[in-house]
């Protein structure tokens, strides 16, 4: 669970970064995004499944950090946006997240206008899961956190989330061959094998 302290989730880098880029060799600033393209694919392909509980506004950076985890609950005061273009700069590493979620037409209207979203404008456009007040988006992100342990494999959920980052952007064919290469190699696993005995003997299975 990926959550902050203070009044933001996160408002994106602080004014003294700011001021370094501006002094970086064009290597040092590749080298610093490789680090943030590092972070975030960590965060999208990595084996456990990652939950944003934002109570503050998700600003820039900080909207690409709840952009790349699984699932996002945030306050209904919220606000979510990719506002880099209104200093110069550009939104690049996350655009490759966004478009893959939330589609190439919708991403080019936050990404190139640097608009700000509420939390009900975002979950309207996929952005993020779950809008819940701020007296219980605690208890709501830690019960859907406990309820996913429980109930879903592991090594299925890590599967799955490696399977949804390589299939995105191959040809029809050649994901549907990478899919039922995945399906056979996951019925090789203890989990499904445990998974599967449990349902035939009608046995509760806890993860």
């Amino acid at each position: 669970m990926l959550r902050a302290k203070g009044e933001v989730f996160s408002a994106g880098a602080d004014l003294g970064y700011l001021q370094q880029l501006q002094k970086n060799t064009y290597e040092e600033n590749r080298a610093d995004s490789r680090h943030l393209m590092e972070l975030y694919e960590m965060i999208y392909t990595g084996p456990k499944v990652v939950i944003s509980q934002v109570e503050g506004h998700a600003i820039a950076g900080g909207c690409g950090l709840a952009t790349v985890t699984d699932f996002c609950f945030a306050v209904p005061a919220a606000n979510f946006g990719y506002t880099e273009v209104r200093i110069g700069f550009i939104p690049a590493i996350v655009s490759v997240f966004l478009t893959r979620k939330i589609g190439e037409g919708k991403a080019r209207e936050l990404l190139l206008s640097g608009d700000l979203l509420t939390a009900a404008e975002a979950l309207n456009q996929g952005l993020i899961n779950f809008v819940v007040g701020a007296d219980e988006i605690g208890e709501r992100v830690q019960q859907f956190a406990v309820n996913m342990a429980k109930n879903c494999s592991g090594s299925a959920l890590a599967m799955t989330k490696q399977l949804l980052a390589d299939v995105q952007d191959l040809p029809y064919q050649a994901a549907l061959a990478l899919a039922a290469d995945r399906n056979a190699q996951a019925r090789a696993t203890d989990d499904c094998q445990q998974g599967i005995g449990a349902f035939l003997n009608k046995e509760k299975i806890r993860w």
